[in-house]
This record gives C-alpha cells, structure tokens and sequence, in this order.
C-alpha cells in the first residue's frame, strides 16, 4: 500500500465543502462498514479508500487503499472518533425527468428537509421500499454532505437522484401522468389508509419545522396525513423521516410497480 500523495490528501480535504463535491463531482464515505458496503453494492465507483497507516484492510479494499498518516486522517474525518477508513467515491449523474416519464411506482420528494440524519433515513428507507428516484427540492440539504452519507448506511447510490427546484420537476412529471400526494396534517387531508394511490405516485415530505411550503400546499394536490391513535394529544407530529417510513410501507401495497 502506498502513501497518499499531496494533491490526494489536498482533494480530500476540499470534499468536505459543497462547492468542491459538486465541482470535482465526487463526495467521501466514511467507516469501515460504509465503505465495504458501497465496493459491495457496486452502485457508485469508488476511485480510491484513505486509511490510518498501520491498519489493516481486507483484499476486496486494498486494490483501492492508500495510507495516511493518523493525525491527517484525524484532521480530514467528520466523525468526532473516525474509525480510520474512508474512500473518496465519483457521484452518479443524476436522473433527469424525462428518463422518469415512462416509469411507474412511488418517487419521495424532500421539499427543503435539512437534517442530515433524516435525509439519510429517507434515502435509506426509500431505496428499501424500491423507490424509483429521490427529488431533493431546493432548501434540502446536499445528497453528498458527509452526514447523510453515513445515514444511509452504504445505501448512497442505491437509486436515482434529481435535486431542482421542487415545483418545477414536479409539474414536469403531472405532465407525464405522475400523482403528487403531499404528507400533511391538515383538516383537509385524507387518511393515509383511505387513499388509493395511482401507478405513479410522488410522496411528498416537507420541512421539518416548517412542514410543506405554501405553495405546494395551495396548489389544489391531493393532501394525506397519518392518523394518530384516538384521542393522543401529547405528540404534535412526526419525524419526517419515520413520516415517510410509514408513508411508503402504506403506499407501496397499493402502487402497481
């Protein structure tokens, strides 16, 4: 195993900022679990694995392997007790809506969910379900900060992604025969139970404090909510991502794939 060069270790410390990932197209996984599952998977090209010199790794990983020192490990790692054990993997091209038109099944729409750890979850739980694609609208945070990579488990990757201004891709596939159902808790919205989904559904989920903007809100699409047990005051609403979870086990029975 060599030692990284300079300009390795130079890249990868620019990777952990947005502007870099989406200029050099490339984006880190980190932990050992996370990296073998994503060699694993196959579903993203992983170009090169940073490890703490002296620490082993298995044949599958040491085609890829490259050794750093601890402290410039320590220095470039997210987590605050790095396992020693990233790798610096190329992003997918995204899906384009086109591509969607002619599909069928459920698509998650994230409009301007910004924790990490829930966007993971969501990307996780709808790769799980079969989801055909994840629209990460305008306002959500960035597919490939190093936080949801980690939630996601070694699922990144796992399905197509488009990010875009949320209305915009959203009407683009109305026009190609795709329901939008958005995830609310209004006194207007069906039950979750009682709705039949079509062929081609989008579920949407909004921001976690804030809910589903206005505008999609008061755009005339069919509103769904999940119910709550009789009489249960003391909880307000769910978690976006345990939101979704739920939304998807419910709808994918109904949805023809």
């Amino acid at each position: 195993m060599r030692k990284a060069s300079n300009n390795e270790i130079k890249l990868l410390r620019k990777l952990n900022r947005k502007k870099y990932r989406e200029k050099e197209q490339r984006f880190v996984v980190e932990g050992e679990r996370a990296v073998e599952q994503v060699v694993e998977n196959g579903l993203v090209e992983v170009e090169m694995v940073f490890v703490v010199e002296g620490r082993a790794v298995s044949d599958q990983l040491s085609a890829f392997s490259v050794f750093v020192e601890e402290d410039v490990f320590d220095e470039v790692a997210d987590t605050e007790n790095p396992q020693g054990i990233l790798a610096v993997c190329k992003m997918p091209e995204e899906i384009q809506p086109e591509k969607l038109a002619n599909q069928s099944g459920i698509i998650v729409a994230t409009d301007a969910i910004q924790d990490p750890g829930n966007m993971g979850t969501i990307l996780r739980t709808a790769a799980w379900f079969g989801a055909k694609a994840l629209i990460a609208g305008k306002g959500s945070v960035d597919i490939y900060h190093p936080k949801v990579v980690r939630s996601t488990a070694g699922a990144t990757g796992s399905i197509p992604i488009l990010t875009g201004d949320l209305e915009e891709v959203v009407v683009e596939l109305e026009n190609s025969g795709w329901q939008v159902m958005l995830l609310d808790g209004g006194d207007e919205a069906e039950t979750l139970r009682s709705v039949q989904p079509t062929e081609k559904t989008i579920l949407v989920v909004g921001n976690e404090g804030n809910g589903i903007s206005e505008k999609l809100l008061n755009s005339g699409r069919k509103k769904v909510k999940i119910e709550s047990a009789p009489g249960q005051e003391q909880v307000e609403s769910l978690n976006a991502a345990v939101a979704v979870s739920i939304g998807l086990w419910a709808l994918s029975d109904k949805v023809i794939k």
